[in-house]
């Protein structure tokens, strides 16, 4: 039975591709940092979850050493790891400031965050995709901020762009696993909300959405590379 690893499950795409995995019948190391929140999203996944599947929930933050050898540890314990989803984020200062004042502290939380919990986990987790007969696949959740100037966007999408080059170059250090880099685009998430405070993003599409294409896609044979979430569903990507 397939492993995978999805890290902030609690909510908004990680949670969504999550029950997405439970119901294709994975076991799962899930984890968030809101206890309660991670639990009750756990509860619905074990109820999709064929006879046989396993979940492991463990809150913590993902910028802590100890808590990514937790995560792989219940990885290895359920006998593997056949995909890693670097899910957990954090949007930085709110709202949105421009680079002139940008605090430096907040922009180091966020590289803290992203490529290097990224990273790390990497690590953590390397022998483990490496056994997998078939090739681990990982997934570094990214943004079209990470390539486009938007203004207030400088912090976060310097953060991203680094986990970009992160999964560029573990997938020509690691042949054998599949990595992609993939933006999901703009979604009704909270993290979403919290970039236009008082805004209505009600136009957004749900998380749930994407998970299709993110699904097929993990599946799939395609090459490594830097992905977006509404490509995977046109025909030139199926082919």
């Amino acid at each position: 039975m397939s492993v995978g690893l999805v890290t902030g499950a609690s909510r908004g795409l990680g949670r969504a591709l999550a029950l997405g995995l439970a119901r294709k019948g994975w076991s799962l190391v899930i984890d968030g940092r809101n206890e309660e929140a991670l639990n009750t999203a756990g509860q619905e996944m074990r109820l999709l979850q064929p006879p046989g599947a396993q979940l492991v929930a463990i809150a913590g933050d993902i910028t802590e050493a100890r808590h990514r050898t937790e995560l792989a540890g219940a990885a290895y314990a359920l006998g593997g790891l056949d995909l890693l989803i670097n899910n957990a984020g954090s949007l930085g200062p709110s709202p949105l400031p421009h680079l002139a004042h940008f605090p430096l502290q907040g922009l180091r939380q966020l590289f803290e965050v992203y490529p290097v919990a990224a990273l790390g986990l990497i690590q953590e987790t390397i022998d483990l995709l490496r056994a997998t007969p078939t090739g681990g696949r990982v997934i570094l959740v990214s943004s079209d901020a990470a390539i486009e100037a938007y203004p207030g966007w400088g912090g976060y999408g310097a953060a991203k762009a680094a986990v970009d080059h992160i999964a560029a170059v573990l997938a020509v250090e690691e042949p054998a696993l599949r990595v992609w880099a993939l933006d999901p685009g703009d979604l009704r998430t909270q993290m979403h909300q919290e970039a236009f405070p008082g805004e209505d993003i009600s136009n957004r599409p749900e998380p749930d959405s994407v998970v299709p294409a993110i699904l097929e896609l993990i599946q799939s044979d395609r090459p490594s590379g830097r992905l977006r979430a509404a490509d995977l569903h046109s025909p030139a990507a199926a082919s």
